[in-house]
């Protein structure tokens, strides 16, 4: 699951996607700050 692919995927289908794409990233992020964090 590449997430990076589906984000620009979204991104190109509409400003909309932007907000979508923005949540992943969030996520994404979040993710990562609690598994550096363990």
């Amino acid at each position: 699951m590449n997430t990076a692919e589906i984000a620009l995927e979204i991104m190109g289908k509409g400003m909309g996607g932007l907000f979508v794409a923005a949540t992943v990233m969030m996520l994404a992020v979040a993710l990562l700050q609690r598994l550096t964090k363990r």
